[in-house]
């Protein structure tokens, strides 16, 4: 369902455009390929009296990581095709091989701070980076669905994504229902 309409007339200003692709390769890895645009619907004005145009893109970038079965980052790459100050922005890039040996689902987040917070990353790269770890989840779970590898009946161990969000917390019905054997209805509620 979209938002309903606004109550207020209003005017375009920003649109920020997130895209995530994933991809399997030949050689068993997978690829996720993840883009951020930044575009102004107005014209403003940027250095030596040039207009930057309503429309062109503020940031461009891209980020390829490349992930083993076990969601750990083999490979990273990182490249701007726009950034408001040209090669003082895109000299960056190469940090994020830092992405390298990195878990997603191993606190994933926290680690890309700690490497590239501030002026030892990109803001917009580092928040590309930050949707890699569900897009990853999503990606995996069709693998997994083909491959009969579904953790719905598993007992052994309890799927990661248990826990990881409201809708799939230890005692709410979504639990109850389809992992029953993970359901407990006493458990706390986690905040981190």
């Amino acid at each position: 369902m979209p938002l309903p309409k606004p109550s207020v007339a209003r005017e375009p200003l920003h649109t920020r455009t997130i895209k995530v692709e994933s991809f399997i390769r030949e050689d068993g890895l997978w690829d996720l390929e993840a883009e951020l645009i930044d575009v102004k619907s107005y014209d403003f004005p940027i250095r030596d009296g040039q207009i930057h145009k309503a429309g062109d893109p503020v940031h461009h970038m891209h980020l390829r990581i490349t992930i083993d079965s076990d969601f750990t980052i083999t490979d990273a790459l990182a490249v701007y095709d726009a950034a408001p100050y040209g090669q003082n922005c895109s000299s960056i890039a190469g940090a994020y091989a830092q992405l390298v040996g990195l878990n997603l689902l191993k606190q994933f987040r926290q680690r890309v701070k700690e490497r590239l917070a501030r002026s030892a990353g990109c803001t917009h790269l580092s928040e590309l980076a930050q949707v890699l770890p569900t897009a990853a989840v999503q990606t995996m779970a069709g693998r997994r669905r083909s491959s009969g590898e579904s953790e719905i009946h598993r007992t052994d161990r309890q799927p990661f994504h248990l826990d990881g969000c409201h809708a799939l917390r230890l005692n709410g019905p979504v639990v109850k229902e389809f992992y029953p054997v993970w359901y407990r209805p006493d458990a706390p509620a986690r905040d981190s």
